[in-house]
């Protein structure tokens, strides 16, 4: 397993965030965390990221116990979150907004081929490299923090919420790049509010109930089911 989470415990001062969480993504993977506002879900992604530390359990990537790994090491691992609301650099251009994800890294010839294949990958974009972030749209500002996510050349990516606040359009869109980042190679943690969008794309999935994982199976099964149809697909 390229990320194994093993019994995580996480507080928030006297109040238990995360319960005895479980659960594994595969290399090649996209697997999809989802869940009701308040779940965990974002707790979840920034405990494996190391913005939060557990009280307890291990945090397994490519067979390496995370758990107390600073989060600026972590990204030269091979992990990079996506963060919910983008948190783009407003007054930073597009291209020094992406020139910041490929901070671990010293190969400026490898940095250059990377950035091209992030323009590839969001035309856009390259179309506006020279522009202040805070001038893109919502769409094109989560584009950003996907290409400046991609810049560390992660092994897997964690997504928390990409469709959040974007237009119907413009949320087909990412889930189609998200597609194409992971036919690219990448493997993907997804946590997503759309919980149908998040399992037609999905491998796997498990569904996390006030910190708790209390469902998991391939996407295509939790989709046929009926309860987690009537509780997240509002059937």
């Amino acid at each position: 397993m390229l990320l194994t989470i093993k019994d995580l415990n996480v507080y928030y001062g006297v109040i238990q965030a995360l319960k005895g969480v479980n659960f594994s993504v595969d290399k090649g993977e996209i697997v999809a965390l989802i869940g009701a506002n308040g779940a965990g879900k974002t707790t979840t992604l920034h405990t494996i990221s190391g913005l939060i530390e557990p009280k307890s359990g291990q945090i397994l990537f490519n067979g390496r116990d995370l758990s107390h790994v600073p989060g600026h090491k972590r990204v030269a691992l091979g992990l990079s979150q996506v963060p919910e609301g983008r948190r783009v650099f407003a007054d930073m251009t597009v291209e020094d907004n992406l020139r910041m994800g490929a901070y671990t890294r010293k190969d400026k010839g490898e940095i250059a081929s990377t950035m091209e294949m992030v323009f590839e990958r969001f035309p856009r974009l390259k179309e506006r490299r020279g522009q202040l972030s805070g001038t893109l749209s919502g769409g094109e500002q989560q584009m950003l923090a996907m290409g400046r996510a991609l810049m560390s050349k992660p092994d897997i990516l964690l997504l928390d919420e990409p469709s959040m606040g974007l237009s119907p359009i413009m949320v087909n869109e990412v889930f189609d790049i998200i597609r194409q980042v992971h036919e690219d190679g990448t493997t993907v943690l997804l946590v997503e509010q759309n919980a149908r969008k998040a399992l037609n794309i999905a491998d796997r999935a498990y569904v996390l109930e006030t910190g708790a994982i209390t469902s998991a199976g391939s996407a295509k099964e939790l989709l046929n089911n009926d309860s987690i149809r009537k509780a997240y697909l509002g059937e």
